[in-house]
């Protein structure tokens, strides 16, 4: 049996270590999840959403140890550790109010002689894959509908964030939900994609890279279940010129360089209007050079590292072929002392005189780097920001709220944003198109994906 071992990006140190599942421990797991799902589904919803509340308490509770765990294991400043505690209170709040209405039988209308509704059935073993950028955030969108629509649930976390898995699971347990039907495992790679091929799981959701998601839509290939895909984003921005340019920089520089960059619907491309875009890069320059890098333990701290030192060396090297290439980098990295090759301590950056031949403004940089170009029209901006095999959010800063919206429906997009950005709202479909994935996880669609529909007709004179 091989280990999992977490490697802190604060100093290097294993931080977690963890026996992978055996096989013996998978099956257990699933056959579990099977026996405690056929019961589970029998539960009355009133009850179900109690134990979730309950749930979601207990786990909250542990606020402050969350916030340490997450800054040891993948980098965020402790200051901000707490609003994902914050997040994952606010998403599943929501989803219980209102899962009597998204899971209610659907009526569709009367016809002598019939009875006829379509129940929203649960699938069965769901199967939720997260990452360890936003690791409960991500998770929660899943975890809670689908425990609320009646299935059972088997976590696996990212190695990088394992302690994850098990606080939900706790918390959940401390609530008292049945056995079996919240279960996590560490997993390795190939026995993950193993358990995707198990005939016991009924759908996987799964929240990663590009390539991960092709692994999961080729595991789960012939098996006919439902798949969810979230697959990250090169998200842009673009200002236009009646933007309110202080409110533009703070929400898209935030959006950009929050958890250092490493966000699925972090924005990593701003365009800016000519008639701005001077005032907006100076305003920009200056507010990236108040963030203070340093280890994510240090409530000083407003910038971690990132997770690990290789994806910091992608990013340098994502700057270094920019810069060759004719952009100009308007940070000087020994600003940020701690900015050192061969480690995750990684300096901001911002470039202009960027342009779409440069991989930092169309490969995805999960990093704390923003290119911003010039445009001289609405057109050349929707152009631009549809140049991507990505299509996660976008955002559209301006004052005339009809025209942003009226180009808001010619973006490729998932999500669209005006004056704002990189926030989720649980009442609205999180979605992503082109590369960034399919499937729909929160509101009251989310639920859809964690159902079947199952028709009931009836007839009731002879």
């Amino acid at each position: 049996m091989t280990t999992l071992k977490t490697i802190s990006p604060i100093d290097g140190s294993v931080y977690v270590e963890r026996p992978y599942a055996s096989a013996a421990q998978v099956q257990a797991t699933l056959a579990a999840a099977v026996a405690a799902q056929a019961s589970w589904k029998k539960v009355p919803l009133s009850e179900r959403k109690a134990l979730c509340a309950a749930a979601i308490e207990c786990f909250a509770a542990h606020k402050d140890k969350i916030a340490e765990e997450l800054s040891w294991m993948m980098g965020r400043p402790i200051r901000y550790g707490a609003g994902e505690v914050n997040g994952v209170v606010e998403r599943a709040s929501y989803m219980i109010s209102i899962a009597d209405e998204a899971l209610k039988p659907v009526d569709v209308g009367d016809k002598p002689g019939f009875q006829r509704y379509i129940k929203r059935e649960p699938l069965g073993v769901a199967l939720i894959i997260a990452p360890w950028n936003y690791p409960y955030l991500t998770a929660i969108n899943s975890v809670v509908p689908a425990i609320l629509a009646g299935n059972s649930v088997i976590i696996k976390h990212s190695a990088q964030t394992p302690l994850c898995a098990e606080r939900l699971v706790a918390a959940f347990t401390e609530a008292g939900l049945p056995p079996g039907v919240f279960q996590y495992l560490h997993l390795n790679h190939a026995d993950t994609e193993a358990l995707i091929k198990a005939p016991e799981v009924n759908y996987v959701a799964f929240t990663g890279s590009v390539p991960g998601g092709a692994m999961v839509e080729q595991a789960a290939a012939g098996r006919f279940i439902p798949v969810g895909l979230e697959l990250g984003g090169k998200d842009p921005a673009y200002v236009r010129a009646d933007a309110d340019i202080a409110h533009a920089v703070d929400t898209a520089i935030d959006g950009a360089f929050f958890n250092s960059g490493q966000s699925c619907c972090g924005i990593e491309r701003i365009y800016v209007h000519e008639a701005v875009y001077d005032e907006f890069v100076e305003k920009a320059v200056a507010m990236v050079k108040t963030y203070t890098l340093g280890r994510s333990d240090d409530p000083q701290t407003t910038l971690g590292p990132v997770v690990k030192a290789s994806a910091a060396e992608f990013v340098r090297e994502q700057i270094r072929e920019a810069v060759a290439q004719g952009a100009v980098a308007r940070i000087d990295p020994a600003l940020f002392p701690l900015d050192q090759p061969g480690t995750p301590y990684l300096a901001p950056q911002v470039l202009t005189d960027v342009n779409h031949s440069m991989r930092v403004m169309t490969e995805e940089s999960f990093g704390p780097v923003v290119g911003i170009q010039k445009v001289s029209s609405d057109e050349e901006a929707l152009a631009l920001m549809n140049d991507s095999d990505l299509g996660l959010t976008a955002v559209i800063f301006t004052s005339d709220i009809e025209t942003g919206i009226a180009l808001g429906e010619q973006v490729n997009t998932g999500t669209f944003f005006i004056n704002r950005c990189d926030y989720l709202d649980p009442a609205l479909a999180w979605t992503g198109v082109k590369n960034s994935g399919r499937g729909c996880s929160l509101s009251k669609v989310g639920y859809e994906s964690l159902t079947r529909p199952k028709s009931f007709h009836i007839k009731t004179t002879i």
